[in-house]
């Protein structure tokens, strides 16, 4: 039996959420979203596809900075509306040029930026 898409819970818009994790060093690398094709294309093609809700279109990792996202494992979660990935990833995985996306922390109540761009 092999998995259908079609069964995870999807928002309003047809989306779900999908944390990128690194699969070596377990380190979370940034949040985006998927719909049903994009799920399918991730799992047909073994590089993470998500869907650019700005854009309304896929968005494969990678693609044009060369920052690619390769699928190692597709999780759902005890719901299934929030899937988690874990990936092999070169290069950062931010648009910011960071390893991750969450390069702040809320120190004291201020907002302190933890990681700086990859050089």
């Amino acid at each position: 039996m092999s998995f259908d898409p079609d069964t995870l819970v999807y928002n309003e818009q047809g989306l779900i959420p999908v944390i990128a994790q690194d699969a070596g060093d377990h380190a979370v690398l940034m949040m985006a979203w998927m719909n049903a094709e994009a799920v399918r294309k991730t799992l047909e093609t073994g590089r993470v596809t998500y869907w650019s809700r700005s854009r309304q279109a896929f968005w494969v990792k990678g693609e044009s900075s060369g920052h690619v996202q390769e699928l190692l494992e597709l999780r759902v979660d005890c719901d299934s509306d929030c899937l988690l990935v874990l990936v092999r990833q070169t290069g950062p995985a931010c648009h910011t040029n960071r390893r991750s996306c969450f390069y702040t922390a809320v120190r004291d109540g201020e907002p302190v930026e933890i990681m700086a761009p990859d050089e």
